[in-house]
């Protein structure tokens, strides 16, 4: 078995070439990334990579077809990963997240790819009031990144067919530790808060209703898709990743931290307006068609792991948003610094844009 997968380099790659190496130990593993976050290493007992075959440097917008040659697994995880980043980099964002997934499925596709994995989300389904939303539900996308999901996800489902498998994860909100941990998910930024100032301060008045997953058993999920059968689930496939148990305010996430770090206060602002991303979301179909592979982490225990690596780390910055534990920083500074241009595109490499390449 031969899987690429793409993206490697960021918050879920690690625990995903991980697993996949432990499911597949001899199969062989190639990760290709653009390396804006290699440098964004936590408590890692060694290179993540170095579990890998090879790990190719390039651009999902750019990449040559030949890295295609005799895969059997794709997995896509390349992304402009939250919202602010989609909302300053919209184009590039569809670029990256929407129309090279596709050309990256196509062309796999035409090479004898059998299966690709897509890394979609649950804010696909936006401002939802009522009932936990199931896969069919409609879908109510507020940002540039959910946007961009869902329109790889409707391409996506226009390639697949009984040769080609395709899975699009509606993953659930990350968090938990990572060997290249992110702040700006909102578990994550709880726990960084409590351990480092010893209080969560609330931005909205903590109603907004969020699924979490954590990062490790995204990965579970991942390795499941990549040998998933169309029997199980059809030829294309777009499910809800998370369990219902992991439906929560997030006042009682804060609330949660609280009860882990001692001494940590928790303040809300009341005055807040409504904070228009809530949804509940439904993960039945999830667990019928991957019983094996359902999500072994609760929210105290992903809280205990944050919280034990954050000390171990030493970690002890209040002002850690302005950090490179916040993506956007780390893109806004690789700017500053003159090594990206305007398109995140790395300035030596004078690469002409998608639109005009393709």
């Amino acid at each position: 078995m031969k899987i690429l997968i793409t993206g490697n380099m960021g918050y879920v790659g690690p625990g995903v070439v991980s697993q996949l190496r432990e499911t597949y130990p001899h199969a062989e593993l190639i990760g290709f990334d653009i390396a804006f976050f290699a440098h964004c290493l936590t408590n890692p007992p060694f290179l993540p990579e170095r579990k890998l075959d090879k790990q190719i440097f390039g651009d999902v917008r750019y990449f040559d077809p030949e890295i295609l040659n005799d895969i059997d697994s794709i997995v896509y995880l390349a992304a402009i990963s939250n919202d602010p980043m989609g909302n300053k980099f919209e184009e590039v964002t569809m670029d990256v997240n929407y129309r090279s997934a596709i050309r990256m499925a196509k062309i796999g596709k035409e090479k004898g790819v059998s299966s690709f994995v897509f890394a979609s989300s649950c804010s696909v389904y936006g401002a939802a009031e009522g009932s936990a939303k199931v896969e069919s539900d409609t879908l109510n996308p507020l940002t540039a990144y959910a946007r961009s999901k869902i329109a790889a996800e409707e391409d996506l489902l226009k390639i697949a067919d009984d040769g080609f498998t395709v899975t699009c994860l509606r993953f659930a909100t990350a968090c938990g530790f990572s060997n290249r941990l992110r702040l700006d998910l909102v578990l994550n930024d709880f726990v960084a808060g409590a351990v480092s100032s010893k209080r969560i301060d609330i931005l909205s008045d903590g109603t907004p209703w969020r699924p979490l997953i954590n990062v490790l058993d995204m990965a579970r999920a991942i390795d499941w898709a990549v040998t998933r059968d169309a029997d199980n689930g059809g030829e294309f496939l777009a499910v809800n990743a998370g369990t219902n148990s992991w439906n929560y305010q997030v006042k009682e996430l804060a609330e949660a931290v609280a009860e882990v770090v001692e001494g940590c206060k928790v303040t809300i602002n009341q005055d807040a307006p409504p904070d228009k991303r809530s949804y509940k979301v439904n993960f039945d179909l999830f667990k019928k068609l991957a019983p094996n592979h359902q999500p072994i982490f609760d929210l105290e225990t992903s809280i205990r792991s944050l919280y034990e690596n954050l000390n171990t780390m030493g970690f002890n910055d209040p002002d850690f948003r302005e950090s490179s534990f916040i993506r956007l920083k780390v893109l806004n500074k690789l700017q500053t610094e003159s090594f990206l241009d305007d398109n995140l595109s790395w300035k030596w490499q004078n690469i002409p844009t998608l639109s005009e390449q393709y």
